[in-house]
């Protein structure tokens, strides 16, 4: 973490000052802004958290609730949303407190008597094999809780406004706040009143009835499996030897997902309730928690639990559906869209692989940059049609898995023919659960793979996939990708070639030219009154040691002064050589070109371009439709 560079701070450093409109905002929902975030869920919070870091934007939440969550349906936390938590400043103290998953047990029904159950194997958990983080089990409700601490001490001071609903949307061509909605109060001593808001953008972030998505004509499509499942958090007492640790149970009289909980003592249960008849008309929802407690230990037999807390329990049928298109521009039509959908509000499925809120935070993180970047005046409109065109083949991926892992999860045991085909699928698709095989497509903000074979490590389109390197600075080993904040800002990582600092080599070259060139980014569009880096955040790799580079005959790009003061920033400058992490050489890790690469990363972790170092011009082509000229 740095700060200082503003002056002393004595206080905490991840409250940022106030600025622009979080300076005095306003306590009352004002007639007028430029973002209606609608819903308070995993996807409206990551919002709100990132567009208070452009705090001359104005952007409300609001929510028909009275007060925050107080127990989330959602618990599953994948790697790549520990990823994302660390670039909002939370990581450390989610893992901290969250349950770490770190196996897999399987269970089925004993060959010699199939009426009990036995564990057929025990598997390690996916997550560190493809990630330096965990994938961790907590309450939604916390992870709300900390994205409405970033929301709250970035400078923008986002709080959500509570005991709002959202009633309708209309729209009015040619007008600089274009939408109109109409809003109720749900709580307090205004409860009833209802009034009329107008806005530049609305994301609608209100759940699977989403009432922005029936405003604006969307349609939610799927189906739902004849398929019910009881669920939930308890306390108990039990003689059943993985209580502490996740597992898939499949028994003659039906099967469990089981998922400790954070705490040391709280477990999620899904217990399959079995076929829904045709005729139910959701009567199965009605079930009482004591016949899912009952399903529960016939399933577990020979091994019983003991209740003792119902925390939360719920019985949903399975069902998978998404939006036919995430935004509300008509298809055919090539405006720029004014309304947007996001999280369950355009796309649902069943639980148990653990991928909605996971999914909904990355819907947020896509359109968060974009929208500040717009509403900046530093992008043009035409960047926000890419937020559907990205997330829709995502959503409609994650139906397809979501589909296939509840089929698996529900057969009977008749139906399996091998016992660990379902450990074995558990980890042959580990990429796509934990968030890393989300891939986008050729576009303004995602270039062609003409130049891939320099940075085969950092596929085109995909998360930058974070490696160990040395600060040079104070020979620190860190990871690289961590140094990246959910700022709104681009990250442009200059691998060197071989020279080392001071000798002439293409990365002299290509820092000149990006230092000084009229046509570079950098002096094209970084604010005449903002810091140097404010925009592109630029840092260098060299492939030689820390010992072997000299700080100060590094090219003065990667040396920045910034801030009121003026301050040198030391963090800007890396080595391959990461001593303390066994040598691990990124150049190596990530198949990098020893004749240098630049890789540019989106301000959502996506890596948008790879480039030649010799080429530095290249770099100006690639950012000229990204910002307005």
């Amino acid at each position: 973490m740095q700060f200082h560079h503003h002056g002393y701070v004595s206080s905490d450093p991840r409250v940022q000052p106030a600025a622009a409109i979080g300076i005095d905002r306003a306590d009352e929902l004002p007639t007028a802004i430029d973002v209606l975030i609608v819903g308070s869920g995993p996807a409206g919070m990551l919002l709100a958290a990132q567009m208070s870091r452009f705090p001359s934007v104005s952007t409300r939440v609001i929510e028909r609730r009275d007060g925050r969550l107080p127990l989330g349906q959602a618990d599953g936390i994948q790697p790549r949303s520990v990823e994302t938590f660390q670039a909002f400043g939370f990581a450390e103290r989610i893992v901290a407190e969250a349950y770490n998953i770190a196996y897999m047990n399987f269970w089925g029904p004993d060959p010699e008597n199939p009426q009990n159950i036995i564990r057929t194997s025990r598997t390690p958990d996916y997550a560190y094999s493809i990630s330096e983080f965990p994938h961790l089990i907590v309450n939604q409700a916390r992870v709300l809780d900390y994205f409405a601490e970033a929301a709250a001490q970035g400078p923008g001071r986002i709080v959500p406004d509570y005991g709002i609903e959202f009633l309708s949307l209309t729209s009015h061509d040619g007008d600089d706040f274009p939408l109109e909605v109409r809003v109720r109060y749900t709580a307090g001593t205004r409860e009833g009143e209802e009034r009329t808001i107008r806005s530049k953008y609305v994301v609608g972030c209100d759940g699977a009835r989403s009432g922005v998505r029936e405003a604006i004509g969307r349609k939610h499509t799927g189906n739902s499996a004849a398929h019910a499942w009881g669920v939930m958090d308890v306390l108990v007492n039990t003689d059943f030897p993985d209580w502490r640790t996740k597992c898939a149970i499949n028994s003659a009289a039906g099967n469990i997902l089981h998922i400790p909980r954070e705490g040391g003592y709280l477990s999620r249960m899904y217990i399959d309730l079995g076929e829904v008849a045709e005729d139910d008309d959701h009567r199965v929802r009605q079930t009482p928690i004591e016949d899912v407690i009952r399903k529960a230990n016939a399933i577990l037999h020979p091994y019983s639990i003991d209740v003792k807390q119902v925390a939360w329990h719920s019985v949903y049928e399975v069902g998978h559906r998404v939006t036919d298109k995430f935004d509300d521009v008509p298809v055919g039509h090539d405006r720029s869209p004014r309304v947007f959908l996001a999280g369950d509000a355009c796309h649902t499925h069943s639980a148990k692989a653990g991928q909605g809120m996971n999914v909904s935070m990355q819907d947020g993180f896509n359109l968060g940059w974009k929208l500040g970047s717009v509403l900046t005046g530093l992008s043009p409109e035409t960047l926000l049609s890419t937020y559907s065109a990205e997330r829709q083949p995502v959503a409609q991926q994650l139906i397809d898995f979501d589909k296939e892992w509840s089929s698996l999860m529900a057969r009977k045991p008749e139906e399996i023919t091998d016992p660990q085909d379902l450990a074995t699928h558990y980890l042959a698709t580990a990429e796509f659960p934990s968030g890393f095989m989300t891939r986008y497509g050729s576009s303004a903000i995602v270039m062609d793979a003409a130049h891939q074979h320099l940075a085969e490590g950092f596929p085109l389109g995909k998360r930058f996939k974070s490696a160990p390197v040395s600060l040079v600075c104070d020979g620190n080993a860190v990871h690289l990708g961590h140094h990246a904040t959910a700022d709104g800002r681009w990250r442009i990582y200059a691998f060197a070639d071989a020279a080392t600092a001071g000798e002439a080599s293409h990365l002299s070259r290509w820092a000149e030219w990006v230092a000084n060139a009229p046509e570079s980014p950098l002096k094209k569009f970084t604010p005449a009154q903002g810091d140097v880096d404010a925009i592109f955040d630029i840092k260098v790799i060299y492939q030689q040691s820390p010992a072997e580079i000299e700080w100060t005959l590094v090219p003065e790009l990667f040396r920045p002064c910034t801030g009121p003061l003026a301050l040198t920033d030391w963090e800007k400058v890396f080595a391959a050589g990461a001593t303390d992490w066994n040598g691990v050489d990124i150049f190596a890790e990530r198949q990098l070109s020893r004749d240098g690469a630049v890789v540019v990363v989106r301000p959502d972790q996506y890596v948008a371009a790879v480039l030649p170092l010799d080429e530095p011009a290249a770099l100006a082509d690639f950012f000229a439709p990204v910002f307005r000229g």
